[in-house]
């Protein structure tokens, strides 16, 4: 089952990186997300994201994607495996410990998340088709925003609009960083209100859980992955996946995990009637 899962993730890579797609993309780049009231340095800094999205298309799908990087480094991009599809990329930059605390990033992702539903028309997107994905401690943020509901609440946003969470390899349990900001040794394992674990719930929206292989991806990743797909199941939500990419590890999974990702956005808008305009 598993290994015909990576032939058929290969096999998708394959046939979308040759069907590229001709229309003309317009890049608008350090957009601030929090309005003017905000006027702390580190946010209007920080806080800012590029947008990538196809002018001569309207109605297309968009992914709101959160780089990784441990929630302590690294930078927004576009990532690469997406850029030869006709659908919008908003690449979001949050601010980062040990400069900030929790809940700061969560936060920020919240009100990226938020600038887009408020904004994404004028560019000629669909708000019913926002996606939002990140990598690692990226995936981390997109499922804690799509499944605590109260941090889109604070931006006067339903969590359950979003048409789809995807996952690469994220946290479920307490994010590593936020427990070494409490002092909390990197080999205890806490579930609070940190943790997209604590935050199960039936009415999320679809989400996607997909991690490399479990013997060599992050120590427990894939397990602690297995644990929430279950508890969702659990609690009645009946479109929890969890896909396992054999033989990838943390970051080499990135780009196979964003083939499914592109299979998942084109399954949920057929489920739900709607032209993927991929």
């Amino acid at each position: 089952m598993l290994k015909a899962l990576l032939i058929s993730a290969i096999l998708l890579f394959t046939s979308l990186v040759t069907a590229q797609d001709n229309s003309a993309f317009k890049e608008v780049l350090e957009i601030a997300y929090y309005d003017s009231t905000y006027t702390d340095e580190y946010i209007t800094s920080r806080c800012k994201l590029d947008i990538r999205y196809p002018e001569n298309t309207k109605d297309f799908n968009t992914v709101v994607w959160f780089h990784g990087g441990g929630l302590n480094s690294y930078d927004k991009y576009f990532p690469d495996s997406l850029l030869n599809h006709n659908l919008c990329i908003v690449s979001v930059n949050y601010r980062l410990s040990p400069k900030v605390n929790a809940p700061a990033y969560i936060e920020d992702a919240a009100a990226a998340v938020a600038w887009v539903f408020n904004n994404i028309k004028t560019y000629g997107g669909n708000p019913n088709k926002i996606y939002v994905a990140g990598h690692s401690a990226g995936g981390y943020l997109a499922k804690m925003i799509g499944l605590d509901k109260q941090w889109l609440q604070n931006f006067k946003i339903d969590a359950d609009n979003i048409a789809g969470l995807i996952s690469l390899s994220g946290q479920t349990i307490t994010h590593s960083t936020i427990r070494k900001e409490r002092g909390i040794p990197w080999s205890k394992v806490i579930v609070d209100e940190y943790a997209p674990l604590y935050h199960v719930r039936k009415n999320a929206p679809p989400l996607l859980l997909i991690t490399g292989d479990r013997e060599v991806d992050l120590e427990g990743r894939y397990e602690e992955n297995l644990y929430l797909k279950r508890l969702m199941t659990t609690a009645g939500h009946t479109e929890t996946q969890l896909m396992e990419i054999q033989g990838f590890g943390h970051i080499e999974m990135h780009d196979p995990g964003l083939q499914l990702l592109l299979k998942e956005m084109d399954r949920i808008n057929k489920k739900v009637g709607r032209n993927s305009k991929e």
